[in-house]
């Protein structure tokens, strides 16, 4: 595998190191080229490598191992599912390295949540397709995701509406603008508290007594085309999981 980049600042070989980690190339427990094999590759100094590698460390992507060098860490934040859009687009592969889900339903339902029907900009009792599924980390439970796609959506890719991951493609974008013509832009991420439903906390395995409230941190996302809303996508994790926040750009 090549290491070699364009770029040869400390920031260019954490970037280059952190994709191939998030797309599943480089596996927990992989070892990370040695110092000096990083030093020839990109042309850097003996600094600039250690200031990479101390910030994928921060980042709890990779450990040091004593003889074995550096290695790629176990996950420690939750990949929901909009972070795997773009590893999806990249490599074609919807699970990295020990994820998984389970508990996938498929629902058509008349929805009255405000927060969704504004989201989708329907009216309450407007009947949506939601899908369910339960995000897994090395088999333990992280987050449940819900996505909810209006029926002009569905009748574009009527694959959502089959039982179980989808088989052709886990983020319906380019099949819908493939059909449609009209591309799909994702919104804003927002994040918030909220308490968990007894479905939720069943979900992530949570056991407490039916009387005990449960805050949970959820985040979701509104998908758009040129006539308007397409989808909302919302994510609930398991308390004490981690998630990532895209970085501040200028």
């Amino acid at each position: 595998m090549a290491y070699k980049t364009s770029g040869k600042g400390y920031a260019d070989v954490a970037a280059h190191f952190r994709k191939l980690i998030k797309d599943g190339d480089l596996a927990p427990g992989d070892q990370l080229p040695s110092v000096s094999k990083i030093r020839e590759q990109f042309d850097v100094a003996a600094k600039t490598v250690s200031r990479a590698l101390a910030v994928l460390k921060g980042e709890g992507l990779v450990t040091s191992r004593g003889a074995l060098g550096t290695v790629v860490a176990t996950p420690a934040a939750v990949t929901s599912g909009v972070d795997r859009i773009p590893r999806l687009s990249s490599t074609g592969r919807r699970y990295g390295p020990g994820e998984g889900s389970t508990g996938h339903r498929v629902m058509l339902r008349s929805v009255d949540d405000p927060k969704v029907c504004r989201a989708l900009d329907i009216e309450p009792g407007t009947e949506v397709l939601i899908r369910v599924r339960t995000f897994l980390q090395d088999g333990r439970p992280t987050s449940v995701g819900f996505s909810i796609y209006t029926t002009r959506t569905v009748a574009a890719v009527p694959e959502l509406g089959e039982e179980g991951p989808m088989t052709r493609n886990a983020y319906f974008g380019p099949l819908y603008t493939e059909r449609t013509g009209r591309e799909v832009t994702q919104g804003e991420r927002f994040g918030y508290l909220r308490l968990a439903s007894q479905d939720e906390l069943e979900a992530l395995e949570i056991k407490v007594p039916a009387v005990t409230p449960v805050t949970v941190l959820v985040t979701d996302v509104t998908f758009h085309d040129e006539d308007g809303p397409v989808a909302y996508w919302e994510d609930v994790y398991a308390p004490g999981e981690k998630i990532r926040i895209p970085a501040a750009t200028n």
